[in-house]
């Protein structure tokens, strides 16, 4: 999983947890808007299992499961099982991305990681829906009886579309779609938000011997 992909996912399930949803003319959607604002500053921590599904243009669909962690400000651990086996974690500061068929670590830092500073920012704590993205109703949102809302970041990015449960509100599926026309979907079980989360989540420890590849810093683009 690309650490951009990764960093817009882990933002919309930041913000979407229990999202009232209504196509809405402006005034509804500032409502809704300052809803998930809300919800968002309330939320500090978070788990969940997950089924991913990429689909690269042109490419045979590749699928995974695994377990995601999440807690204020920008920690995050996605544990990647089965064959097709990573580990990416965010200590706050720097992201690690460990892949064990080739026992390499990629380490980047946190703010540099991310494609579009709006999910940087949302995964620190710091993110402000109105002021950062612009928000509307899928014209065609898939027929699957959840309520969908996609998110763009206002300085450029990836869009993020969010499907919830329109009883619970619970957020069940994301879509995300890049630059480059692939396609990842993931769809979300057993979520669990405000539990207690253990340090030791978020401090990655390189296995014995990896090798250790250190991301080139580059200027940030805003």
């Amino acid at each position: 999983m690309r650490k951009a992909r990764v960093a817009a996912i882990v933002a919309a399930l930041v913000m979407g947890l229990v999202l009232p949803l209504r196509a809405a003319d402006s005034p509804k959607l500032k409502a809704l808007l300052d809803r998930l604002q809300k919800h968002y500053q309330q939320t500090n921590s978070f788990s969940a299992k997950f089924t991913e599904q990429i689909s690269p243009a042109g490419g045979a669909k590749r699928e995974r499961e695994g377990t995601v962690y999440y807690r204020k400000p920008g920690l995050m651990r996605w544990e990647f099982s089965g064959e097709d086996q990573e580990l990416i974690v965010s200590d706050g500061k720097q992201l690690y991305n460990y892949q064990p068929d080739l026992n390499q670590v990629v380490e980047t830092p946190l703010e540099q990681a991310f494609r579009s500073s709006s999910f940087a920012a949302f995964l620190l704590g710091i993110g402000n829906v109105q002021r950062d993205f612009d928000a509307s109703v899928p014209a065609q949102a898939p027929s699957d009886g959840l309520q969908h809302i996609a998110l763009k970041p206002k300085n450029g990015g990836d869009v993020v579309e969010m499907g919830l449960d329109p009883a619970t509100l619970d957020l069940k599926t994301l879509r995300l779609t890049d630059a480059l026309g692939d396609v990842t979907e993931l769809a979300f079980s057993d979520f669990k938000s405000g539990a207690p989360l253990d340090d030791k989540l978020f401090a990655f420890i390189p296995p014995a011997g990896a090798d250790i590849v250190k991301a080139p810093q580059q200027p940030n683009s805003h």
